[in-house]
């Protein structure tokens, strides 16, 4: 048996530079019980995650196929070479590739969906979804948000269609000691909201000296070296406020777990309609307090445990920040919340995924 797992091409499967996607699939790939049976399929890189199940994929400018299409069509080469008759295929996050490995395969196809299918090629008409429900065994969503998304206006039966919600590690087994730090984590791009951030905060750093106001990410994730003008004006704005700022730039998880360690405060102001926010699942996994805009797929997260702003701008973040820097009380409650009601757990999430994994098994294979 094999599952061949296929990652968007952009993603770098990395220990250093794996960003969202790559992230969730490594979490799952910690705690399956199918491992030895799993391989995973994106462009080479220099130092993979599990990187005895990884098959790196260089890119060839010979080709005619866009890249994402030149790597399904890879992995079915080195599928067609396996000996094993029972296999099931997982793609990420790229619905148009669907037609192109059902048309040239008999296995069974699962599509994971990471962002609003209405705006991706191959999901975004109904047409186009009922034929990814035709085509494939069973479609996972991250969220209820992007579920609904995906049923919008299918009147077909949906029981292919299914909520998994992404997984973080808890590292820490107690609640861990805080300090006086504040924290943004996300790409620097408007959807995000990162500027509200940076506005927040020189408006009121010189009120709290004694806190630190931290940004960790980049215009593109996995490098520092892409920057478009949003980006530099952000970063150049951040860094001159005073002392009290801190601009690291992107990080690796390791990184960003210790200083999710010591937050106090998460900041995740996204003006776009979030799929999920992992952001939120690795605070809340840290005990921080967080404060997050009321959109998308963030308020299954948060639910009752953070500070949800509706319609998010610059003065009601502002209110709610001062609000949790002044309040010990609120905001140590909050973080109790967050640590205490936290079950976004990989363990959970894999292992609910290798029961799904089972029964399209059981269902599209019978043993001999």
């Amino acid at each position: 048996m094999k599952i061949n797992i296929l990652l968007p091409y952009k993603e770098k499967f990395d220990e250093n530079k794996a960003s969202s996607v790559s992230i969730t699939v490594k979490n799952n790939l910690s705690h399956t019980k199918f491992l030895s049976h799993i391989k995973v399929y994106g462009k080479n890189v220099e130092k993979p995650l599990f990187k005895d199940n990884f098959e790196g994929i260089k890119y060839s400018i010979f080709s005619l196929k866009s890249k994402n299409a030149f790597l399904a069509y890879k992995m079915l080469k080195i599928m067609s070479k396996e000996s094993s008759k029972k296999q099931l295929i997982e793609i990420h996050n790229r619905p148009y590739l669907v037609d192109q490995i059902a048309k040239a395969n008999n296995f069974p196809i699962t599509l994971f969906i990471h962002n609003d299918p209405q705006t991706m090629k191959g999901s975004k008409s109904v047409k186009d979804r009922k034929n990814i429900l035709k085509k494939c065994a069973a479609v996972f969503c991250v969220s209820e948000y992007i579920k609904n998304k995906f049923l919008e206006g299918v009147l077909i039966k949906n029981e292919k269609v299914h909520v998994l919600h992404n997984g973080v590690d808890r590292q820490l087994k107690k609640f861990p000691i805080k300090k006086k730090e504040i924290l943004f984590v996300g790409r620097l791009v408007l959807e995000k909201g990162v500027d509200l951030y940076v506005d927040v905060v020189e408006n009121i750093a010189k009120n709290f000296p004694d806190w630190t106001f931290e940004l960790i990410g980049s215009f593109r994730l996995g490098d520092d070296k892409n920057k478009d003008a949003f980006a530099n004006n952000i970063i150049n704005k951040f860094k001159k406020i005073s002392n009290q700022t801190k601009y690291h730039g992107f990080k690796n998880q390791d990184f960003i777990q210790e200083k999710m360690k010591t937050a106090s405060v998460i900041v995740i102001p996204s003006v776009w309609e979030e799929p999920f926010g992992l952001v939120a699942a690795e605070a809340m996994s840290n005990g921080i307090g967080i404060i997050a805009s009321d959109i998308g797929g963030i308020p299954e997260i948060v639910e009752s445990n953070g500070i949800l702003i509706k319609d998010i701008n610059k003065q009601k973040l502002e209110y709610a920040l001062v609000d949790l820097i002044s309040n010990s009380t609120k905001r140590k409650k909050l973080q109790r919340m967050s640590w205490a009601n936290f079950k976004f757990s990989a363990k959970k999430s894999s292992k609910k995924l290798d029961l799904y994994r089972e029964m399209i098994l059981s269902r599209e294979f019978v043993d001999d």
